[in-house]
């Protein structure tokens, strides 16, 4: 609990066995629930999660975005936040992020990875892509938002009530936000996190999931 608001963190992971270990450990003591949302894994990811006393949820059907709303299904804290499995999101910035949202009485935050810091962490491909997809996004629905594509985001649980998720693969992360966006009644926030390189095998393609989630930027925004 963190200032008497109970905490949920979701962790959707696809074969992260060398990153999940380090995710969890690093997680803050104050955090109510923890689940991982295992999508398939063929390695030891749902084993190591288990063990360092994660609740881990089997969602067989492939998608990042179905892998999330298995997991809101069972949150049950007040505030969630969600992290990437694959250790490149801080979980020892959690406090920060709550004490921001708190602060700037928000009820999304989105994490912005830039500016990226480390080299190491994000291509330049993977970085024009980034802009391009968070310029569509910007002028499409008339909201600067830095960092459409993060995966890191602390929000009041409560507003997923108010939100339409259709997505159930990389275009969910833009589609959380844009809800957010649109509806008067939630405030949206974004500050910058220091984003690391991954541990693991990286699973993005960036032409076709960039291709796609520029697509559904679109469908989003004039077949709503």
């Amino acid at each position: 609990m963190y200032k008497g608001e109970t905490i949920t963190v979701i962790i959707p992971c696809l074969n992260e066995e060398q990153g999940i270990e380090q995710v969890l450990r690093r997680t803050p003591s104050f955090v109510d629930q923890v689940i991982v949302v295992d999508n398939g894994s063929t390695d030891s990811t749902a084993q190591v999660a288990a063990s360092l006393g994660a609740s881990v949820i089997r969602e067989d059907v492939r998608g990042y975005g179905r892998a999330y709303k298995t997991g809101f299904s069972r949150a049950t804290g007040d505030i969630i936040i969600t992290l990437d499995g694959d250790h490149s999101y801080p979980p020892d910035a959690i406090s920060y992020l709550l004490e921001a949202l708190i602060h700037l009485e928000a009820d999304f935050l989105n994490a912005s990875r830039f500016p990226v810091q480390d080299r190491r962490a994000m291509s330049f491909k993977h970085k024009f892509g980034n802009f391009v997809l968070s310029v569509v996004m910007s002028i499409l629905f008339f909201r600067w938002v830095r960092d459409s594509q993060s995966g890191m985001w602390v929000f009041r649980r409560r507003i997923l009530e108010d939100m339409k998720l259709d997505s159930d693969g990389m275009a969910f992360s833009e589609e959380i936000k844009i809800e957010a966006l649109l509806n008067p009644k939630i405030r949206f926030v974004e500050i910058s996190i220091q984003y690391s390189s991954r541990l693991g095998e990286i699973k993005l393609n960036p032409w076709k999931d960039g291709f796609q989630n520029l697509f559904f930027l679109l469908r989003k925004r004039f077949l709503r």
